[in-house]
């Protein structure tokens, strides 16, 4: 992948999260219901997006940081060796940070 590729995905990716936190966020805000049974439904409801509006957000972190790895020439690099990574592990995960080794 060119870094323009790289660039419009990670772009695309980061609006993708940033809109589903959005959502998350705007359900937790609104009102629950007044019926006893809807609310146990919307508590373990809850307790399940909570999870995904973490994962989004950590994921959307890994996201940004690859971003500015890409403008400062250091995307692809690996963090603990310094040596390049796989460009297929890049392209399954284009926010890593490390190469299989350094992983392991």
């Amino acid at each position: 992948m060119t870094n323009q590729e790289i660039l419009s995905a990670l772009t695309e990716k980061k609006s993708q999260l940033e809109h589903r936190i959005t959502a998350i966020e705007a359900d937790f805000h609104k009102g629950r219901s007044q019926d006893f049974s809807e609310q146990a439904t919307e508590a373990e409801n809850d307790g399940v997006l909570d999870e995904i509006h973490h994962e989004a957000k950590a994921e959307l972190t890994h996201v940004i940081e690859a971003l500015y790895r890409l403008k400062n020439d250091k995307y692809g690099l690996c963090a603990s060796c310094d040596e390049e990574i796989n460009p297929e592990r890049l392209h399954v995960l284009p926010y890593i940070t490390t190469c299989i080794n350094c992983a392991q």
